[in-house]
Protein backbone atom coordinates (compact mmCIF):
# COMPACT_ATOMS: atom_id res chain seq x y z
CA UNK A 1 0.00 0.00 0.00
CA UNK A 2 1.65 2.96 -0.95
CA UNK A 3 0.51 6.83 -0.09
CA UNK A 4 -1.84 6.98 -3.08
CA UNK A 5 -3.87 4.42 -1.39
CA UNK A 6 -4.55 6.31 1.85
CA UNK A 7 -7.51 8.44 0.60
CA UNK A 8 -9.20 6.24 -1.25
CA UNK A 9 -9.13 3.56 2.31
CA UNK A 10 -10.48 6.73 4.38
CA UNK A 11 -13.09 7.89 1.83
CA UNK A 12 -14.44 3.82 1.98
CA UNK A 13 -14.37 4.04 5.81
CA UNK A 14 -16.06 7.27 5.80
CA UNK A 15 -18.72 6.07 3.63
CA UNK A 16 -19.43 3.07 5.19
CA UNK A 17 -19.49 5.22 9.03
CA UNK A 18 -22.26 7.32 7.19
CA UNK A 19 -23.93 4.49 5.73
CA UNK A 20 -24.10 2.71 9.71
CA UNK A 21 -25.09 6.03 11.33
CA UNK A 22 -27.71 6.48 8.60
CA UNK A 23 -28.96 2.78 9.29
CA UNK A 24 -29.06 3.43 13.22
CA UNK A 25 -30.87 6.19 12.64
CA UNK A 26 -33.55 4.40 10.51
CA UNK A 27 -33.97 1.75 13.23
CA UNK A 28 -34.12 4.41 15.53
CA UNK A 29 -36.65 6.22 14.20
CA UNK A 30 -38.80 3.01 13.24
CA UNK A 31 -38.46 2.05 17.21
CA UNK A 32 -39.54 5.21 18.30
CA UNK A 33 -42.81 5.06 15.90
CA UNK A 34 -43.40 1.85 17.34
CA UNK A 35 -43.22 2.80 20.57
CA UNK A 36 -45.47 5.81 20.11
CA UNK A 37 -47.58 3.82 18.46
CA UNK A 38 -47.93 0.87 21.49
CA UNK A 39 -48.66 4.25 23.20
CA UNK A 40 -51.41 5.39 21.58
CA UNK A 41 -53.31 1.84 21.51
CA UNK A 42 -52.32 1.97 25.86
CA UNK A 43 -54.02 5.24 25.45
CA UNK A 44 -56.97 3.57 23.47
CA UNK A 45 -56.78 0.95 25.36
CA UNK A 46 -57.26 2.69 28.81
CA UNK A 47 -60.10 4.88 27.67
CA UNK A 48 -61.94 1.74 26.50
CA UNK A 49 -61.52 0.44 29.91
CA UNK A 50 -62.60 3.94 31.86
CA UNK A 51 -65.71 3.79 29.32
CA UNK A 52 -66.62 0.06 30.37
CA UNK A 53 -66.09 0.48 34.52
CA UNK A 54 -68.23 3.79 34.06
CA UNK A 55 -70.71 1.23 32.29
CA UNK A 56 -70.13 -1.18 35.04
CA UNK A 57 -70.61 1.30 38.20
CA UNK A 58 -73.85 2.33 36.74
CA UNK A 59 -75.46 -1.24 36.14
CA UNK A 60 -74.20 -1.93 40.07
CA UNK A 61 -76.19 0.84 41.21
CA UNK A 62 -79.29 -0.14 38.89
CA UNK A 63 -78.92 -3.46 40.41
CA UNK A 64 -78.90 -2.01 44.11
CA UNK A 65 -81.59 -0.10 43.61
CA UNK A 66 -83.59 -2.67 42.15
CA UNK A 67 -82.58 -4.84 44.99
CA UNK A 68 -83.67 -2.63 47.64
CA UNK A 69 -87.31 -1.35 45.93
CA UNK A 70 -87.41 -5.99 45.91
CA UNK A 71 -86.53 -5.73 49.74
CA UNK A 72 -89.03 -2.82 50.59
CA UNK A 73 -91.55 -5.20 48.77
CA UNK A 74 -91.18 -8.48 50.30
CA UNK A 75 -90.70 -7.00 53.92
CA UNK A 76 -94.81 -4.92 52.75
CA UNK A 77 -95.41 -8.47 52.08
CA UNK A 78 -94.25 -9.86 55.00
CA UNK A 79 -96.26 -7.63 57.09
CA UNK A 80 -99.19 -7.79 55.25
CA UNK A 81 -99.24 -11.59 55.81
CA UNK A 82 -98.60 -11.36 59.20
CA UNK A 83 -101.07 -9.16 59.63
CA UNK A 84 -103.51 -11.63 57.62
CA UNK A 85 -102.85 -14.41 60.20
Amino acid sequence: MNYTDWPGAIGAGGVFLFLMVVAWQVAATWRARMLAAREEQYKQLAARYAELLEDNVELHRRTLEELTTTRASITSMENMMRSVE
